[in-house]
């Protein structure tokens, strides 16, 4: 096996892995200040998974209806069910105007309404007066937001010279002998060549791991390599147990329909033709928080109101808008009716189904993106070195369920956050030197496959992670199947374990950069499924049919037992438990009711 000291080496001022959103935004502020900065991604940075993104930016510009912050502050509290960090939520709330309009400035393509402003769409959660009305705060481009986004960023990396390294797969984090970070290990997936990245900072910006589960609005690439990453360099997994069912993903295909469409105007029908969310959610109705509307279009399928010969569908009808409305709003939703369902919007309703979309958890941080782990009195401590943005991170702004437009809101303010701190605290950072095992683990878990002479085939094991979490971690789950889950996973942990490769070629072996796909996925697979075995309540995306409503837990919701987050450890595979922040920066709390529609 090759030594750690032989490998290249390059060094900068700071990594990051990933060319999302978040890590573009982040790498920019960085690039901007003179620093010398890397950024690793397994695709093109336009094919990022950012690019899929749809429907809006969430943020009280105030456009198209009265609004302010402070209604976004009360409407994300209460659609993460009370377990977000209020003081990172209003830190959200309160930049999200800015960085929309340093957007808008960068040359990003927004709608315009006729005075020229930022078009700004209705979306699910989103009200005016603390509930009261609907409320327009999604800034929206078409129903390309994502893409417009992404590529306004790529344009603007492109210009401050940040270096990109395309096609590159991270492996582990480095970290020396005190705990901190000081860069990283990746494969070269032209070559297969391991280098090593030094770095006074190394910034995790991977996305979420929606490919743990076998129907996903989520790209391939979707892995969850920075939890896999955090995870195996000794960094707890915070609220691993929440993730969003997207209620309108193409039925049978997965891909996603953007809740612009419910903005706009599109209604949920069941198979009477019945405009169902009337029934549950009188007030929201389809515009409702995607956890909920996802649970009841589960409910209509169960109970026999589903659409189709399997009565296994949801249909969601825009024909109502009218052609000239879904050309100019919705034109992407429009091909993709065509391209996945074979129907067309204008004229015939297209099947939906709840399909999983988004984590809540991630690696914790703070709002300036720093990694923290706690320490035996439950008190932060700062990982030196390294710092997280995007879907992989959790500084917990999304509690128990993310309000849709949040995502590209996170992406935006925390990855420029973050780049802003490090520029800040950059001066004072230095190389301080490489373990002289630096890349052993990487190493050795390349050798393991190369030296396999038989084993599992990579996607087989993968396939039967994603059937199981599908199974045990569905939108409703039961205390039987969620601990049937746990141990589910913790057979094919072992199966991961013996993974071997029929192809030992180092040059573009997508099969060995499968392989060790495989290893994050399930990091991500056991953490969420022993946090949420854990997790004896209701609450947000985790609705568990043994805690339903009652008189002393509205909603299956037990806040004296379990209003808290889960961190979720590797080494011993166990659980602990830290507060939620009830305290905002600078306005009163939002003290704890019941989450009503």
């Amino acid at each position: 096996m090759t030594s750690s000291s032989k490998l290249p080496k390059r060094k900068f001022d700071v990594v990051i892995i990933g060319a999302g959103g978040s890590g573009m935004r982040a790498s920019l502020q960085l690039a901007r200040a003179g620093l010398n900065v890397a950024v690793l991604s397994k695709v093109f940075p336009t094919r990022s998974h950012t690019v899929a993104a749809q429907g809006g930016i969430g943020a009280a510009l105030g456009n198209m209806s009265e609004d302010n912050w402070h209604y976004h502050f009360y409407d994300t509290v209460k659609g993460g069910d009370w377990l977000g960090d209020q003081d990172a939520i209003e830190y959200m709330c309160r930049e999200a105007p800015k960085v929309v309009y340093d957007l808008e400035h960068m040359g990003m393509p927004f709608d315009r309404n006729p005075d020229g402003t930022i078009y700004q769409r209705p979306f699910g959660g989103h009200t005016a007066n603390y509930g009261e009305k609907s409320v327009q705060r999604a800034c929206a481009a078409a129903d390309r937001t994502g893409h417009a986004m992404l590529h306004t960023l790529y344009q603007q990396n492109v210009k401050e010279k940040t270096s990109f390294f395309v096609e590159w797969l991270a492996m582990d984090l480095i970290r020396n002998e005190a705990g901190d970070v000081v860069g990283v290990t990746a494969i070269e997936m032209e070559t297969g060549d391991v280098h090593i990245f030094e770095a006074k900072t190394t910034m995790l910006a991977t996305g979420g791991a929606g490919r743990i589960f076998a129907a996903s609005t989520n790209a391939y690439i979707n892995t969850g390599d920075g939890l896999g990453m955090a995870a195996r360099a000794g960094i707890p997994l915070e609220d691993m147990e929440f993730w969003q069912f997207h209620p309108t993903g193409v039925a049978g295909a997965g891909v996603l329909l953007t809740e612009g469409c419910r903005g706009e105007g599109a209604i949920l029908r069941n198979s009477t033709g019945e405009r169902f969310m009337e029934r549950y959610a009188p007030a929201y109705k389809d515009l409702a928080p995607r956890d909920y509307v996802s649970r009841c279009m589960d409910q209509e399928i169960k109970e026999g109101r589903g659409c189709g010969p399997n009565k296994d569908y949801i249909n969601l009808d825009m024909t109502h808008l009218g052609a000239e409305t879904i050309m100019k709003r919705l034109p992407s939703v429009f091909e993709i009716g065509h391209n996945f369902a074979n129907v067309d919007i204008t004229k015939e309703s297209i099947p939906v189904v709840p399909t999983i979309h988004y984590q809540m958890g991630g690696i914790p941080t703070n709002i300036h993106g720093q990694v923290v782990t706690q320490n035996d009195a439950n008190e932060s401590v700062i990982v030196n070195g390294l710092y997280a943005v995007g879907e992989c991170s959790c500084v917990s702004v999304h509690g128990g369920n993310r309000l849709g437009t949040n995502s590209l809101l996170d992406l935006l303010v925390f990855g420029r956050a973050a780049g802003n701190h490090i520029v800040e605290n950059n001066s004072s950072l230095t190389h301080t030197g490489l373990p002289e095992n630096a890349a052993d683990a990487t190493l050795a878990r390349i050798a393991r496959l190369d030296e396999a002479t038989d084993g599992e085939y990579a996607q087989d094991v993968a396939n039967d992670i994603r059937t199981a979490m599908q199974k045990y971690a569905g939108v409703f789950r039961t205390q039987a199947i969620m601990d049937e889950g746990v141990a589910k996973i913790a057979e094919l942990r072992l199966r991961v374990n013996k993974i071997g490769l029929k192809d030992k070629s180092r040059i573009f072996n997508t099969a060995r950069i499968e392989a060790l796909e495989v290893e994050n996925l399930i990091e991500a697979a056991e953490a969420t499924i022993v946090s949420a075995a854990a997790r004896r309540e209701s609450r947000g995306a985790h609705s568990v049919d043994d805690y339903g409503d009652t008189p002393e837990h509205p909603n299956g919701r037990n806040d004296d037992e379990w209003h808290k987050h889960t961190l979720w450890h590797k080494e011993g595979n166990r659980l602990s438990y830290k507060p939620v922040q009830m305290k905002p920066l600078t306005v009163e709390s939002i003290p704890l009711t019941v989450r009503t529609f």
